[in-house]
């Protein structure tokens, strides 16, 4: 099962609505997994500064004193409390330093993105009571994507909730089941990626980051993939100025496209799609198999 949303917004004037839209589109979702979910959104980036979303399950401890404590390793940081999520916000020429960093001072803290503008937020529970937790719907942005899930092959736990973030400023969202993902995952690691977790939607995320590291654009990541990576899947990932979806030759998952002069949308279903702007008037289609759609704001501009 699983549910996933995503939204690429074109308009500028519906970026403050982001939040709001997405989570309405990811709580209809709710049916198709009730275990967890999670929400990626791409803010604003502010010049020459980075942002790092942290989870703790002892939030009260591990996030007292925390810009402190940075600032004494010599990293100046602000750090917004949102639940059992903190968002740190750092100089960008930092960013390499910081993992050591938290290590040390905060190794039970887990990472669970950064990069320029994103801000990831995954937990268990329902949609809607995460949406709520994290105060998704007042955030704005350019775009974002978001999951719910049924876990059948692993634990019910944060860590295998998605998006799964494995590059600055990229992250995936998963419905499927990959076959050859511990094969993949050998070569990543002979490449130097580390994994957190045994799932598999993780692997599929490193791999999109290696390849986008040898000079891909997202687009051409995901075609590499339609090679590369075999079992069912659709996956919607993002990057900083990017917005991509692919579904396996195959394509047994259901999946669903809207496009409008203002945004690009994407549901598993159609009816996440029902209450976006202009939607009735909106060019509705499933996404062919092993064909990659990609939109970016950078190449639009």
């Amino acid at each position: 099962m699983c549910g996933i949303v995503g939204l690429f917004l074109k308009d500028k004037s519906l970026e403050p609505q982001l939040g709001e839209l997405l989570s309405d589109m990811l709580i209809i979702m709710t049916d198709r997994g009730p275990d967890s979910a999670g929400i990626a959104i791409y803010g604003s980036a502010s010049v020459g500064k980075a942002k790092v979303t942290l989870q703790s399950a002892i939030p009260q401890v591990d996030f007292a004193d925390l810009d402190k404590e940075l600032a004494s390793a010599g990293i100046l940081a602000t750090v917004a409390l949102k639940s059992t999520h903190a968002v740190v916000e750092l100089d960008a020429a930092k960013r390499s330093e910081v993992r050591a960093v938290l290590a040390k001072i905060r190794p039970n803290v887990r990472i669970m993105g950064s990069g320029d503008s994103v801000e990831i937020y995954k937990e268990t529970g329902l949609p809607k009571e995460v949406v709520a937790r994290f105060g998704v719907r007042s955030m704005s942005g350019s775009h974002g994507i978001g999951h719910t899930r049924m876990a059948t092959e692993s634990a019910v736990t944060t860590l295998g909730a998605h998006p799964f973030s494995t590059g600055s400023d990229q992250c995936l969202v998963h419905n499927g089941s990959l076959s050859n993902h511990n094969n993949i995952r050998r070569e990543l690691v002979r490449e130097g990626m580390t994994f957190e977790t045994q799932n598999d939607s993780e692997v599929a995320a490193a791999y999109l980051t290696s390849e986008m590291a040898k000079g891909k654009d997202l687009g051409e990541a995901l075609t590499g993939a339609l090679d590369d990576l075999d079992g069912f899947f659709t996956f919607v990932v993002g990057t900083k100025f990017g917005f991509g979806v692919v579904r396996d030759p195959i394509a047994c998952k259901p999946a669903v496209m809207a496009e409008t002069d203002q945004y690009v949308a994407f549901g598993s279903e159609y009816r996440a799609l029902v209450n976006l702007p202009g939607i009735e008037t909106a060019r509705v289609w499933e996404p062919e198999p092993a064909t990659v759609y990609f939109w970016d704001h950078e190449k639009a501009a």
